[in-house]
């Protein structure tokens, strides 16, 4: 994470891809999501999905997991090059959560996110709120899932 400071709008950055397996998108929905058409082939083929789907949830799951990644990626590079490393502040929350798509087992879905806004905080006094716009796009291009995300930031030193 770069300093609040530091970030222009409209900055956009590929958090990663992942490639949604029978094996993985059974077990999470197993565990988390277990309705017919994330955990029961034969059932899912007879929805309006056609086959087994992940679970929404698994989709934002691994937008967070990527997220974390390059967060821990990022603070070893500015490690690395002796850069401060700022603070990350609590999440005020998200909104407009949306899954557009259903994620077929085979699909790879890319994740992303970029700055849509920044405010300096008027409640706490070196620190900034960038507001996201974060989403995942499957191997053809189709927009699958988004949702927009505040965070608190450290301004600059």
């Amino acid at each position: 994470m770069s300093f609040f400071d530091d970030v222009e709008i409209g900055s956009r950055r590929t958090l990663g891809s992942h490639l949604f397996t029978r094996e993985a998108v059974l077990a999470f929905a197993e565990k988390y999501d277990p309705q017919r058409f994330h955990v029961d082939e034969a059932a899912a083929s007879r929805t309006h999905f056609g086959a087994l789907v992940a679970s929404g949830w698994h989709t934002a799951a691994t937008w967070m997991k990527l997220f974390l990644e390059d967060q821990v990626r990022e603070t070893a590079e500015r490690k690395a090059r002796g850069a401060p490393v700022p603070d990350l502040g609590p999440s005020p929350g998200f909104k407009n959560l949306r899954w557009l798509k259903p994620v077929y087992v085979g699909d790879t879905i890319t994740y992303s996110t970029e700055l849509r806004e920044k405010i300096v905080s008027r409640s706490k006094p070196g620190w900034g709120l960038f507001i996201a716009y974060n989403s995942g796009v499957n191997q053809h291009g189709d927009l699958v899932f988004d949702f927009e995300s505040t965070v608190f930031v450290r301004r600059a030193p």
